[in-house]
C-alpha cells in the first residue's frame, strides 16, 4: 500500500480545489475553521500564571476532530495548510495539539495562491509551526479578553445588560463620535467664486477661473466684496499672458491590498466591507469553473502588501502584448503613490490581491459565477492588469489670463493614450476620451470678449461622516488594526448598537455616544488611537520574534486593572431613559417607548420580559401615498433596507425605494422621487414611467431621525 498524506485546511472547497493538484497518495480533509478556543462562559485567562490561556473543543468541533484524528492515524504524514497569517498559523498549532502530532514535526505548508506550482512547492518544504506567530496571535486574543471580559460587566452593572466593549472596536466608535462633533461644532463660512465666460471670433469660447489679484491669491468672503470685484472688471480688457502645453503622464495605482479592495468595492459595488470579504474568500477558495474544476482564482485577501511576482508580472506582459500590443506594455511600472520608502507599517508577508491565473478573463468565466463574485472578480482582475500597463497620457493646456489688476486660468486636457484606462479606472477618476476638455488654440497677446461674469456664493462645508470605506482608510492610516481585522471591525460596532449606517454613512447612537464618554473618563488608553496603534506595533514585533509576547501582557494589564477597580468605585449608576411615546402597547395597554436595534430605532413595551410586543418605528415623511392618500413612512426591511411604504399597510401595499419629495410632477401632477446616481448630482424623477420626467435637484431627508 502506497504511503498517504493527510493535507488538513479550512474548508470544503479549499479542499476540493487543493485536491486536483495532488496525487492519488494525498487525502485532503477540512477542519471547518478552528477546533479550539477560550470559553465563551469563562474568562479563560490565568492571569496569575504568565496569563495562561485555557483552550477548550469548540461546540461541535468534537466530530471534526474525531474524524480527522481516525484519518491521520492511517496516515504516514499530516500537513497542516491553513491560511498563510496569523489566524491560520493558530489553527494549525490548535490542529496540532488536538490531533496529537509532535511539537517539533515539519506538519505547516502555507502559499498565497490555489495554483499548480504553489501547491507542489508547498508540500515539497514543509516547516514548524512559527511560535512567534502562534505568540502574537494569542497576545491579541488575551489582549482583546482582558479588555472585553473585564470591561463589558462593568458597563452591564453601570449601564446597561448586554453591553460589551472590546480593544479596537472602542477606537473605531470613538473616530465617528469625534467625527460627529465636528460636524455638529462646525461653523460654516462664506466665500465666493468668478467664472469668466470668454471668447474669441473663429475660435470658440472657454471658461476661466479667478484665482488671484495683484499677483495674490484672491479670497472673497462676501457679496459686497464679490460686487466691488465686478465693479472693477467693467470695463476690462480680457486678454492671453501666458499659454502653457505639457504632456503629461498618469501612472497606474498598485494591485489590491485588504483595505484598498474594501474600499474600491464599497465605491464602485456598494459592497459593505464585510460583504467584499466574504466574496472575496469564496473567489480566493474556489468555484467551478467547468473543465477546470474547482479553482482559487485570486491570491490570499488578508494583506497590506502591493507586492508582485515575478511570475506574475510576466504573465501580465504577455496578455497585455497580446490583446492591446507593445505600445501598451511599459518599460518600466511605475505605479501612483508608490512610496520611495517601505511603509513601517506594511508587513509584506505576501503579495498583493491579484488574479492567480490572469488569463481567466472575467467574461470567459461569468457564466460560472453569481453576480457579485463576478463583479468583484472583475474589479481584481482589471486593476492588476492595468497596474501592469503604460501610464495614460494627457496633453493639458494651461491659459493664464489677466484682466487689470485680476488674474484667471483655464485648464484643459485631452487624452492622447488610454494606456491602463482601457482596462481600468478606479473611483472618483473622470478621464476625457474625447475633446470635451480641449481648449480653443490661443496664443499670448489675443484679447477675448467676455459673453458673461458668472459668481457663486458658496459656504464651506463639515467634514463627511464616515461611510464604511473611509473608516477602513482612517483605521489604515492610524496604524489600527490589521488586514484581517478591518471588515471585523466595522460589522462589529453595528451589530452592539453603537454606531447605525444611514444613507451609507455611520452614525453613532446615543448608546454608543454614553458608552464612548464613560470610556474616555475612566479608560484613556483604551480609546485613544496612538495607544492602540502602539499596541499594533508590539504584535508585529511579536510576530518577528522582537519581543515577547508575555511581556507585552504584562505592561499592558498592570496598569489597566488598577484603572479598573478605580472606575468600578468611581462611576455612579447611568441612566439611559427610552423615549415615551403616545403609542399603546396592544398586549397589556402601556405606552410604548422607542428603542434601538441593529437596524436603527423601534417601537417596544416598557414590559419586558413578561410582555414582549415590539412593532415598527414609522417615520414620516410628509408625502401623501398616491393610491389611498395614506402617509408615505419610511420603513424598514428584514435585513435593515431602507424603503417607503404606506402607513396603511396591509390595506395598501405602496412601496418604493427612493425617498419620495413633496413637489408634484411638473408634467402630470403625480408623485416623484429623488434619485442619487453614485457619482452625480442627485436628481428629481417621476414615478409614473408613461411620464418620465426628470428635474435637478435635491431635498434633506426628513425621514432619517438622527441617533445622536
Amino acid at each position: 500500500m502506497a504511503n498517504k498524506t493527510i493535507v488538513i485546511v479550512e474548508s470544503p472547497a479549499k479542499a476540493k480545489s487543493i485536491g486536483k493538484f495532488l496525487g492519488r497518495n494525498y487525502k485532503v480533509k477540512a477542519s471547518m475553521g478552528h477546533v479550539r478556543d477560550l470559553p465563551k462562559s469563562q474568562f479563560g485567562v490565568d492571569v496569575e500564571n504568565d496569563f495562561n490561556p485555557k483552550y477548550i473543543t469548540i461546540r461541535g468541533k468534537g466530530d471534526v476532530i474525531k474524524e480527522l484524528k481516525s484519518a491521520v492515524k492511517k496516515a504516514d504524514k499530516v500537513l497542516l495548510a491553513s491560511d498563510p497569517d496569523r489566524e491560520g498559523e493558530a489553527i494549525a498549532w490548535h490542529l496540532q495539539t488536538a490531533l496529537g502530532l509532535e511539537e517539533e514535526s515539519k506538519c505547516r505548508i502555507e502559499f498565497n495562491e490555489i495554483t499548480k506550482n504553489a501547491i507542489k512547492n508547498a508540500v515539497k518544504s514543509p516547516r514548524k509551526i512559527n511560535k512567534d506567530l502562534i505568540n502574537a496571535q494569542q497576545a491579541r486574543r488575551i489582549l482583546d479578553r482582558l479588555v472585553g471580559y473585564n470591561l463589558s460587566p462593568l458597563l452591564w452593572r453601570k449601564v446597561k445588560k448586554g453591553l460589551s466593549a472590546g480593544r479596537v472596536q472602542s477606537v473605531a466608535v470613538r473616530m465617528i463620535v469625534d467625527r460627529e462633533e465636528e460636524i455638529e461644532n462646525f461653523v460654516p463660512e462664506e466665500y465666493w467664486s468668478l467664472t469668466a465666460n470668454l471668447s474669441k471670433p473663429d475660435k470658440g469660447s472657454l471658461d476661466a477661473k479667478l484665482n488671484k489679484y495683484k499677483n495674490k491669491k484672491i479670497e472673497i468672503k462676501s457679496k459686497e466684496q464679490m460686487d466691488e470685484v465686478l465693479e472693477n472688471l467693467k470695463d476690462q480688457e480680457f486678454s492671453v499672458v501666458k499659454v502653457t502645453k505639457k504632456e503629461k503622464q498618469r501612472h497606474p495605482a498598485s494591485p489590491f491590498t485588504t483595505s484598498s479592495l474594501q474600499q474600491e468595492s464599497y465605491g464602485k459595488l456598494n459592497f459593505t466591507a464585510r460583504k467584499t470579504m466574504v466574496v472575496a474568500q469564496q473567489l480566493y477558495e474556489g468555484l467551478e469553473i467547468g473543465d477546470e474544476g474547482t479553482t482559487g482564482l485570486i491570491t490570499y485577501i488578508r494583506t497590506d502588501s502591493k507586492r508582485v511576482s515575478e511570475t506574475a508580472k510576466e504573465d501580465a506582459k504577455k496578455l497585455i502584448l497580446e490583446r492591446f500590443g507593445p505600445s501598451y506594455v511599459p518599460k518600466e511600472v511605475k505605479q501612483r503613490g508608490e512610496k520611495a520608502k517601505k511603509d513601517s507599517k506594511v508587513q509584506d508577508a505576501h503579495e498583493a490581491i491579484r488574479p492567480s491565473y490572469v488569463h481567466l478573463d472575467p467574461q470567459s468565466i461569468k457564466q460560472f459565477l453569481t453576480r457579485d463574485q463576478y463583479r468583484l472578480y472583475k474589479l481584481i482582475w482589471s486593476r492588476f492588469v492595468a497596474s501592469q500597463m503604460a501610464p495614460a497620457v494627457m496633453d493639458t493646456t494651461r491659459l493664464d489670463i489677466n484682466a487689470g489688476q485680476y488674474s484667471f486660468r483655464a485648464n484643459g486636457s485631452v487624452l492622447k493614450f488610454p494606456g491602463f484606462i482601457q482596462v481600468h479606472t478606479e473611483e472618483g477618476d473622470k478621464y476625457k476620451k474625447d475633446e470635451e476638455g480641449l481648449l480653443p488654440e490661443l496664443s499670448e497677446g489675443d484679447k477675448l470678449k467676455v459673453k458673461k461674469l458668472d459668481s457663486k456664493q458658496h459656504f464651506t462645508q463639515p467634514p463627511a461622516r464616515y461611510t464604511d470605506a473611509s473608516l477602513v482608510k482612517a483605521l489604515e492610516e492610524q496604524g489600527v488594526g490589521r488586514p484581517s481585522t478591518y471588515a471585523p471591525i466595522v460589522d462589529t460596532i453595528q451589530k452592539r448598537g453603537y454606531v447605525v449606517r444611514e444613507n451609507k454613512q455611520l452614525y453613532p447612537t446615543e448608546l454608543g455616544t454614553i458608552v464612548l464618554e464613560l470610556l474616555k473618563e475612566h479608560f484613556p488608553d483604551i480609546i485613544n488611537l496612538e495607544f492602540t496603534a502602539d499596541m499594533e506595533e508590539n504584535l508585529d514585533k511579536i510576530e518577528e520574534g522582537d519581543l515577547d509576547w508575555i511581556k507585552v501582557l504584562k505592561n499592558f494589564y498592570k496598569p489597566f486593572s488598577t484603572t479598573l477597580e478605580k472606575a468600578d468605585e468611581a462611576i455612579g449608576k447611568v441612566e439611559i431613559e427610552d423615549e415615551v411615546t403616545d403609542e399603546i402597547c396592544e398586549h397589556c395597554d402601556r405606552n410604548l417607548v422607542i428603542k434601538i436595534g441593529r437596524f436603527g430605532k423601534f417601537l417596544a413595551c416598557p414590559g419586558f420580559p413578561d410582555c414582549r410586543f415590539t412593532k415598527p418605528l414609522l417615520e414620516p415623511t410628509g408625502v401623501k401615498c398616491p393610491e389611498c392618500e395614506g402617509d408615505i413612512v419610511l420603513r424598514r426591511s428584514k435585513k435593515g433596507r431602507r424603503f417607503y411604504g404606506c402607513s396603511s399597510y396591509p390595506e395598501c401595499e405602496f412601496m418604493i425605494w427612493d425617498q419620495p419629495i413633496k413637489e408634484e410632477c411638473p408634467e402630470c401632477g403625480g408623485l416623484m422621487v429623488q434619485k442619487n446616481a453614485r457619482g452625480k448630482e442627485p436628481y428629481f424623477k417621476c414615478i409614473d414611467q408613461e411620464c418620465g420626467y426628470k428635474g435637478k435637484g435635491k431635498q434633506e431627508d426628513e425621514a432619517t431621525i438622527k441617533t445622536t
